[in-house]
Parts: structure tokens; C-alpha cells; sequence
């Protein structure tokens, strides 16, 4: 297929006209080729018209991966609808506030799944459609072929709430044509083709698992397979069964992967494209992944919301140091930069928070003025509140989050290098760390650790080999052994959870 189509609507015809009955969608199944999910995606949007709603109205989506959600999203967009996933962690409250604050005239919604009653959680609410395989069944209305040729490169496509891990979450605005040549450029960069088989893990409710797996596969002809939940002997089948190529997601994925019990006994040779970031990837990660399930392709990169999931992106040919310890550079014709308080590049190699600008910035943040000019300044430049470093060939490696940055008797201390050397420790799986209030030295810092399958952490002796391995200032002063850390759907830890944790006790 070439060229990028103007809008998410017309890259569904143009996909069902290039690639026609290839598999599109395999869920459980249900499997349905490039053809019958354009007519399942013209369904979707006569269901919406035929409840009312028009150009430029907001319809929620609240739903595990499936083919329904697939279909609803795309659905709605044909209609001319604003598409507002929403997290399935969400419970009643917050899944309403975001409903009220965006203006939803209409809302998919899952049947009960895993404990939670989605209906039930919004009984009472008016425009709430429970999703159905049946619900396609009518097809279209006859006004779907215009509505879709109406549908404009710069109309809002979505509007998607950040995670909220401060405050009430934010609605980020993004267009048709920012998504659509965000992942166009994604998909090149990672090599995603026709036939490739990509397992979708991230939530769809996400931007990554939505744009980088939904609208990516459609741009390259790639079969979405749809994953509802992580579950490793669910991922080991599914991978073994339908011969999954393509597999992105947190290092925390692959690590329970490589990992497992019964690893040994699958047959995993197909995966070639491995895409990670979101948290420390070890270096060790990336050579067993080479190494031991022969994955030809891995490549890290860095992102968020407000810049359409991608910023920097790791290139097929680097290093694995390179690809574990930086994000990459710059996806093309996009600028991103290291800049101190005054907003004055630093000296490279010295940290700073990163800034971007390029046709990936949101267009804004959703009836928020002044968030939106807090968050982009005059000159159009997009402040991440992530703190960076940057190397003479323009990677990226993120330290932190501007806020996550404690000092240590007055020495700047960064969680992420930290967790990069402890990640090396023999006994430990993930770690994440975390600076709290110290009467002597301000603050210091305290890791959270991950024991890795028949290990037996001992943290004294943590703190000790951290000794020998990095300046005193930044070893933890606690070192805590638990079963999971906390994270958001795209797998970024919950620092403000583990925080609260040290408060508590």
C-alpha cells in the first residue's frame, strides 16, 4: 500500500483494498480478513449513527483487547466521532468523571470481565451499549459512505486521557494526520510488513497499544491478534500457535517470558520484532532475547501522550548498549532537545529536561488553555517533564521524570541510573527506586525489588555490592523485596504508590 491515506476511516478502505482477505483480526475464533473488518468497521459506525451520533461528538470505548473494541473504535471514527478509550483498571468514578469531562454522547462498554461489571459500574447512565458481536448485524446506514468521505485530515481523531499518575488525567487532543504519519513512520522504522502476525498485549485503551498496534497493522497489512489480559502460558500458546512475529511491550513482558517454566518447551523460533522502552531495559535483557529466542529485531524508543506516543526510536543495526541503555534519536522531521530551567541546551552528556516539537505535539490539552500553554511553549516546543541525557549521535537515554529526582545531601540523584546497575544484580528480576525524606541528608534513596523465580534477595547484601558499583550518595539506604511493583497500562512503575508505601510505614 503506498502513500499514507488522509484519515483512520480511509486507511480502512485502503487496507481492505490492498491486502482484501489476508487476516486482519484473529480473536479466539473470530478471525476476519482485511474485507469483512472494513464491512465490520461500516456496522460499527451505522450502530453509532443510528444512536445519534454526529460529526464531531465523543464516544467512549471501555473494554479489554478484542476484535469488538477493534471495531467500535474504528467504528465510531468512520462516523466522524472523537474516539475516548478509557483504562479498564478505571472504576465507576473515575471512568465517569472522564465520561462527563469529555462530553460522551456514547459509550462501549464490555460485558463483565475478570471481576469487573463495566455495565454495572455505569448503571444509570444514559448511551451506554454493552459490546456484542451481534451488534454489527445491522450494517451500515446509508449515510456511512459520506460520513466517512467527510472525515477531514485535521479533524480531532481522539482524545486521549493521560494516565493520571498526578491529579486528574488530561485529555490530549490528536488528528487523524498526526496519528496516521506518527505510526506510518513508527512501522518503517521497525521494519512492521505485510503478513507479519503482531500480538497485541499493550491495552488498546492506550496510545501505544492502539496507534503503534491497531493503526500500525493496517498501514502495513500486519494481522492484529488482539490479547485481553498478560497471562505467560496464554502469550506462550497464542505465539506457538499462530506463529506471532511481531511482539511489542515493557521489558517486564519479556523478562516473564524468558523466565517461564515452560519456555523451553514451545516453540517461540518465529518472533523477529521486539519494540520495548517505557522502563530501565537491562542490557542482559536484550542479549538473552538475542541470544536465546533468536529474535532478529530489538529496538527501544520513548514516547507519550502529548506527543502521539513517539518521540526517539532506536534503529534496526544498533548495538545492543545502545538499544538497552538510550531511547534512540529523533523519529525524522521532528526536533527534540535537552534543556536546562531557562530553557538553554545543556552541554551534551549533561541531564536536562527533554523538549519536543514537531508535527507529533498534541494540538492540545482537551478545554484546558492553561495547561496546554504550561505544556507547549511560544515557540511550540512540548516539555516532557522527563529528564534526558543526550549522546554526540543524538540518543536519547530518559534518567526520570522531573519530579522523581531526588537529592542527596545536596548531590542530584536520577531512580532510572540507579535501577539500570541494580537491575544487574544476580538475584533480582526488576527494581524500581524511589527517594524519601532522610533527617540527615534531605533525601535518600529506597529500591523496591522484584526477586527473580527461586531467588532469595537478601537486601543488606544488595546495599552492599550497590557500595562497590556507584557513588555512596546514590545507593539505596532500604532495599525492599516484594512480588510486583505497581505500574500503568503502558508499563511505567507507579513511583507515587511506592511513595505513599514508605509513607504509610
Amino acid at each position: 500500500m503506498s502513500g499514507v491515506p488522509p484519515t483512520i476511516p480511509a486507511l480502512v478502505e485502503t487496507a481492505a483494498a490492498a491486502y482484501q482477505d489476508a487476516e486482519a483480526v484473529i480473536d479466539g475464533d473470530r478471525r476476519v480478513s482485511f474485507n469483512q473488518l472494513a464491512a465490520l468497521v461500516q456496522a460499527g459506525a451505522g450502530e453509532c449513527i443510528r444512536r445519534g451520533v454526529k460529526p464531531g461528538d465523543r464516544v467512549g470505548l471501555w473494554a479489554p483487547n478484542s476484535l469488538d473494541w477493534v471495531v467500535a473504535a474504528l467504528g465510531a471514527l468512520a462516523a466522524g466521532a472523537v474516539l475516548v478509550p478509557l483504562n479498564t483498571r478505571y472504576k465507576g468514578d473515575e471512568a465517569s468523571w472522564i465520561l462527563d469531562r469529555s462530553g460522551a454522547t456514547l459509550t462501549f462498554v464490555s460485558p463483565p470481565f475478570l471481576g469487573n461489571d463495566y455495565p454495572g459500574m455505569l448503571a444509570g447512565r444514559s448511551g451506554v451499549v454493552v459490546l456484542e458481536p451481534s451488534l454489527w448485524d445491522k450494517g451500515p446506514t446509508a449515510d456511512v459512505t459520506n460520513r466517512i468521505a467527510a472525515v477531514q485530515p485535521h479533524n480531532v481523531s481522539d482524545l486521549i486521557f493521560t494516565s493520571g499518575t498526578t491529579g486528574h488525567p488530561k485529555g490530549v487532543i490528536t488528528t487523524h494526520e498526526q496519528t496516521l504519519q506518527v505510526f506510518d513512520t513508527w512501522a518503517r522504522i521497525v521494519g512492521l510488513r505485510p503478513a507479519d502476525r503482531y500480538l497485541v498485549v499493550n491495552p488498546f485503551f492506550h496510545t501505544f497499544g492502539y496507534k503503534a498496534g491497531i493503526i500500525a497493522c493496517l498501514l502495513r497489512g500486519a494481522t492484529i491478534v488482539p490479547q485481553p489480559v498478560f497471562d505467560v502460558p496464554a502469550v506462550l500458546d497464542l505465539i506457538e500457535r499462530e506463529r506471532i512475529t511481531v511482539l511489542p511491550g515493557p521489558p517486564t513482558l519479556y523478562q516473564s517470558i524468558l523466565d517461564s517454566p515452560d519456555r523451553e518447551k514451545r516453540n517461540l523460533s518465529s518472533l523477529r520484532l521486539i519494540v520495548t522502552g517505557a522502563a530501565v531495559v537491562p542490557v542482559v535483557l536484550i542479549e538473552r532475547l538475542r541470544d536465546e529466542l533468536e529474535v532478529e529485531t530489538i529496538l527501544t524508543a520513548y514516547g507519550l501522550t502529548e506527543a502521539t506516543g513517539t518521540v526517539t526510536m532506536c534503529r534496526q543495526g544498533d548495538d545492543p548498549e545502545t538499544i538497552a541503555t538510550t531511547s534512540g534519536r529523533a523519529i525524522p522531521d521532528t526536533e527534540v532537545r535537552v534543556v536546562d530551567e531557562a530553557g538553554n541546551d545543556v552541554p551534551t552528556g549533561e541531564p536536562g529536561e527533554v523538549v519536543v516539537r514537531g508535527y507529533n505535539v498534541m494540538q492540545g490539552y482537551y478545554e484546558d488553555d492553561e495547561a496546554t500553554s504550561a505544556a507547549i511553549d511560544p515557540d511550540g516546543w512540548l516539555h516532557t517533564g522527563d529528564i534526558g541525557v543526550m549522546d554526540e549521535a543524538g540518543n536519547l537515554r530518559i534518567t526520570d521524570r522531573l519530579k522523581d529526582m531526588y537529592v542527596v545531601g545536596g548531590f542530584n540523584a536520577y531512580p532510572a541510573e540507579v535501577e539500570q546497575i541494580l537491575s544487574r544484580y544476580e538475584g533480582i528480576a526488576e527494581c524500581a527506586v524511589v527517594g524519601v525524606p532522610d533527617e540527615r541528608l534531605g533525601e535518600v534513596g529506597c529500591a523496591f525489588v522484584v526477586q527473580k523465580p527461586g531467588a532469595d534477595v537478601d537486601p543488606d547484601a544488595v546495599i552492599a555490592w550497590a557500595r562497590e558499583r556507584m557513588a555512596n550518595f546514590k545507593v539505596p539506604r532500604t532495599v525492599l523485596v516484594v512480588d510486583e511493583l505497581p505500574r500503568n497500562a503502558s508499563g511505567k512503575v507507579l513511583k507515587f504508590e511506592l511513595r505513599e508505601l514508605v509513607a504509610d510505614s
